[in-house]
């Protein structure tokens, strides 16, 4: 947590019931952005004790999945305009997702347009490969998403 809260008083949303799905042998192996959704719907906010679900960064309309040109995106909207863990909430979504899909897809994550002062630095350092390497070598910073990922408070 920080010490001086950016957004103080966050609107908090019920959490939505988990769909109950049935395995499908017959299935194929398709991305369904539901999946996506319940997988990264309990990350914590780096801010606040509540899930990105439960503040509505992150809905189930916001992943978009195009199996043809193997693409992923993820789209979030942080709570405010100026919100200074955009960056830390897109490292998130990016580590809890890195080993999910199949080598062929690309996945972006971006914050949706006009939610974010600095959308277009955001969007950049987010999708990054580089930069997002880099990011995680910062043991404070690492530790922080890993704190989000891993929280047992929600």
């Amino acid at each position: 947590m920080t010490l001086g809260l950016i957004n103080a008083n966050p609107v908090v949303h019920a959490k939505k019931e988990r769909v109950a799905r049935t395995d499908d042998p017959h299935a194929d192996d398709a991305v369904d952005p539901l999946e996506i959704y319940d997988y990264v719907r309990d990350i914590r906010d780096p801010e606040h004790p509540y899930s990105l679900e439960q503040l509505s960064v992150l809905s189930e309309e916001s992943i978009t999945v195009d199996e043809k040109l193997g693409r992923i995106l993820i789209t979030f909207t942080p709570t405010i305009q100026h919100c200074s863990m955009a960056t830390v909430i897109g490292l998130c979504l990016r580590e809890k997702l890195k080993d999910c899909f199949p080598p062929h897809f690309k996945v972006d994550i971006k914050v949706a347009p006009g939610s974010h002062a600095d959308e277009e630095s955001v969007n950049k350092q987010l999708n990054d490969k580089e930069r997002v390497a880099a990011a995680l070598e910062n043991p404070n910073l690492r530790q922080l998403v890993d704190e989000c990922l891993y929280s047992s408070e929600l």
